[in-house]
């Protein structure tokens, strides 16, 4: 794993050795626990300048995240499986290179010999050696609504996965773990779906314009009262695309002789603004205080490198859920760190908001904050609320300022009204205002089948990261074999599932996620964790054998 809080003892980590071969266990018998109820109190030296923090206090309910250091044995067969698959790498491209064997990936042109290359070496060795053997993994085509359940569409490739051909057939009935459909608001029937066709039939779909010019629709305002209701905030923004909500607003917020820092796991589209923003940069280990405020301290004390001038502000970055470790932002401990400090704090709920807290109001409403004491909220409506876009929730000067300075706002086109509508129908699900208790049902049962299914695989001896409250499940594969394994023997078993290896996580922690779904029955969270665990030991036979 990089560097995070999951390889330092730190704010409130406990070691437990387990006892038996079905719990987790690390490289030397330990599994890593963050649960900050169970915080030892260990005197360590400090200057008498320094006041140890009680982050303890901080917290109103037990905060438990799990992650187990690579077995080394484990890593030990994940490097040489990546050594065999890189040396025969090289033998291809040999033979590619003698006309024995086509290649079919981009390339320069021989005339174009003498250029700087074009296409970076190394990734275009990787794509064509490493990547294409599994590629038939990702991009399989959907011909259904990505609900509890979907259709794919059936595939075959003739050459190695370098192109696809579609037999015509359908794979019916494939439960969907893959989809960020946490609240199960990706359906074509129901309040939703039917609201939305109102919509278009009033609106059509397009808008053909700007919010500045000509695309402002009374739809839209309400929708931005809707969400500032629902967060918590004087004013909120909305965006047509959630990517860009991050990296086109974080340039508005931050620029030169400013210092972002960023978590060393946050989401590709915080990276992309905070480069593009043209401040300087600095990481902190993931999730970790003691980086975090280590960076602050030193920000404050040395100031901008070369004229040590003050730096003109100071933004943090994180995420509410992090995608790839289930992992829940500290995010009291991030707020007395902000005001210790005078920093600002740029929250990312795309994965909390309505997926975590008793009213689905994300990681501040999971901890009992106050909204006022994040800065800048952002989010997204791609996950919980089934549709598309983004959002940026604070205070109204906030708001107004980022309405003429914000790329998103002032060159995009807006979003579109069926969207809105379908936003604004779940939203006040969610809350309640639709005079039903669906939306408080669906939140229950999100987080009831989120411990059933952590439970359940912890219980076949599965080895799980992240946090327990955290609709997404990080399982862990390791190995490179196992990557395009564990994902082709699951869809032979009726279960799509996403699969995420290097570089997309570090070399020797491939794994597979899944994600929870309030539509997911229990049945359905069986049949996952039981064919997933008959896949794993037919695998661990083979390679024994």
């Amino acid at each position: 794993m990089t560097e995070s809080s999951a390889n330092k003892l730190v704010n409130g980590d406990v070691c437990h050795r387990t006892a038996n071969g079905k719990k987790s266990t690390g490289r030397n018998g330990f599994v890593k626990n963050h649960c900050l109820f169970q915080q030892p109190q260990q005197k360590k030296y400090r200057r008498p300048s320094e006041k140890p923090h009680n982050f303890t206090s901080l917290y109103n309910r037990p905060f438990v995240e799990q992650f187990e250091e690579t077995p080394l044995l484990v890593a030990v067969l994940t490097y040489v499986g990546y050594g065999i698959l890189t040396i025969f790498g090289y033998l291809r491209d040999f033979l590619r290179n003698w006309g024995v064997e086509n290649c079919h990936v981009a390339r320069e042109r021989d005339e174009q010999k003498d250029f700087v290359p074009l296409y970076q070496d190394f990734e275009n060795f990787y794509t064509r050696n490493l990547y294409m053997r599994i590629r038939d993994n990702w991009n399989r085509p959907i011909c259904s609504v990505p609900g509890a359940k979907m259709d794919l569409v059936e595939r075959t490739s003739k050459d190695y996965n370098w192109t696809f051909e579609h037999t015509g057939k359908v794979v019916k009935d494939v439960i969907n773990m893959g989809s960020y459909n946490y609240l199960g608001f990706a359906e074509n029937t129901g309040r939703c779906a039917d609201n939305a066709t109102g919509s278009t039939h009033k609106y059509g779909v397009g808008v053909g314009s700007t919010r500045s010019e000509m695309g402002n629709l009374d739809i839209h305002e309400e929708l931005e009262q809707l969400v500032a209701r629902f967060l918590g905030v004087e004013s909120s923004m909305a965006f047509g695309m959630g990517f860009a909500t991050n990296s086109m607003n974080i340039p508005a917020l931050a620029g030169k002789g400013c210092l972002i820092l960023s978590d060393e796991l946050n989401h590709a589209s915080l990276a992309l603004g905070a480069r593009l923003s043209g401040a300087t940069i600095r990481v902190f280990k993931h999730n970790n205080m003691v980086s975090l405020e280590k960076l602050l301290r030193d920000a404050i004390v040395h100031g901008q490198p070369r004229t040590h001038r003050p730096w003109k502000k100071m933004l943090i970055l994180v995420e509410g859920i992090y995608s790839m470790e289930g992992s829940i932002v500290r995010l009291p401990e991030v707020i007395a760190l902000k005001k210790h400090y005078k920093a600002y704090l740029y929250l990312d709920e795309a994965h909390s908001i309505g997926a975590l807290g008793p009213r689905g109001g994300g990681v501040v409403d999971y901890f009992g904050l106050d909204p006022k004491d994040v800065d800048i909220m952002m989010g997204t409506f791609t996950k919980s609320f089934g549709a598309a876009g983004g959002y940026i929730g604070g205070k109204r000067e906030l708001i107004d300022y980022l309405r003429s300075h914000s790329h998103s706002s002032i060159y995009a086109t807006a979003m579109s009204p069926p969207v809105s509508q379908q936003i604004i129908t779940s939203m006040k699900i969610i809350m309640g205002e639709d005079n039903t208790t669906l939306g408080a049902e669906r939140l229950k049962q999100l987080s009831e089948n989120t411990t059933y299914f952590r439970r359940k695989l912890r219980e076949m001896g599965f080895i799980i990261y992240g946090n327990n409250d955290s609709p997404v499940v990080p399982m862990m594969l390791y190995m490179p074999a196992k990557i395009g394994a564990f994902g082709r023997e699951m869809l032979k078993r009726n279960i799509g599932t996403v699969v995420v290896g290097f570089p997309a996580t570090p070399i020797i922690e491939s794994r597979a996620r899944f994600c929870v779904s309030a539509a997911h029955t229990r049945d359905m969270l069986d049949t996952v964790s039981h064919r997933s665990e008959t896949h794993t030991h037919m695998h661990q036979t083979c390679l024994t054998q």
